[in-house]
């Protein structure tokens, strides 16, 4: 079975998100679950919708503790509450690793997810039957070093810590690749999922996430070891997405 998450970072209104379902139409396959990640806001007015088309809703991330005085924050009961199924944990940009910087490098400091924060956020996922997807990836300096493996390892042996790892979803997203247009070869995006799996053999699924398209997604998913896409950019556009999803 192979998984096709969609996430729609800080894009799309409900209003408009309810268009794009309209348009995206009945994508529903028995092989392939659907999921897309609209902001926090769009959750609840496109359960309904979503549901309808089979396609399963996710949150973006999460907050670790279930309440509190912790202003601007989203815990995991909240969002099992509104039928979140899955949630992204440590994308590159909420750990402030960023592909193609679109704000002032001063305002990094701002982003700042942890391998810590990441096993914290998922703890309180899996505490609320929600699947975490884990992100986790390399920098163009870290892979031109040859530090790629040893950048995965220490994000899955400190992000996943006492983890069930059955439970989890792992989506490997090569920094250099988010946003930019670039994509990771489709034969090395295999092996470094296959290397992920190495490291935590029992994990749910493998995605890919970087700048996947309609026009490499067939290439990708038929690599050993990629089990699905983490697609960005592309999930907004309709006709694009419902290709991808075909190609799975």
């Amino acid at each position: 079975m192979k998984l096709i998450a969609g996430n729609w970072k800080m894009n799309l209104t409900p209003e408009e998100g309810l268009a794009f379902l309209s348009a995206l139409g009945n994508v529903s396959r028995q092989d392939v679950t659907v999921a897309l990640f609209p902001s926090f806001v769009s959750l609840a007015p496109l359960r309904e919708a979503a549901g309808a088309r089979n396609i399963r809703l996710g949150a973006q991330d999460v907050f670790w503790k279930p309440s509190g005085a912790f202003t601007g924050s989203v815990s995991a009961p909240m969002l099992a509450a509104v039928g979140v199924e899955y949630c992204i944990v440590g994308h590159s940009e909420t750990r402030g690793r960023f592909g193609k910087l679109e704000i002032e490098a001063s305002q990094l400091p701002y982003f700042s997810e942890t391998n810590e924060t990441c096993r914290l956020k998922m703890e309180a996922l899996l505490a609320n039957g929600i699947t975490p997807i884990l992100c986790v990836g390399e920098t163009l300096a870290e892979r031109e070093s040859g530090a790629t493996e040893a950048t995965i390892a220490k994000q899955l042996k400190e992000g996943l810590a006492g983890i069930d790892t059955s439970k989890v979803v792992v989506a490997y997203e090569p920094v250099w690749a988010i946003g930019t247009g670039n994509t990771c070869a489709s034969d090395e995006a295999g092996r470094v999922c296959r290397f992920i799996r190495s490291e935590v053999p029992q994990v749910k699924a493998v995605l890919y996430g970087g700048s996947v398209k309609a026009s490499n997604a067939a290439e990708l998913f038929a690599q050993d070891g990629i089990d699905g896409g983490l697609v960005g950019g592309a999930s907004l556009v309709p006709d694009e997405f419902a290709r991808i999803i075909e190609s799975a």
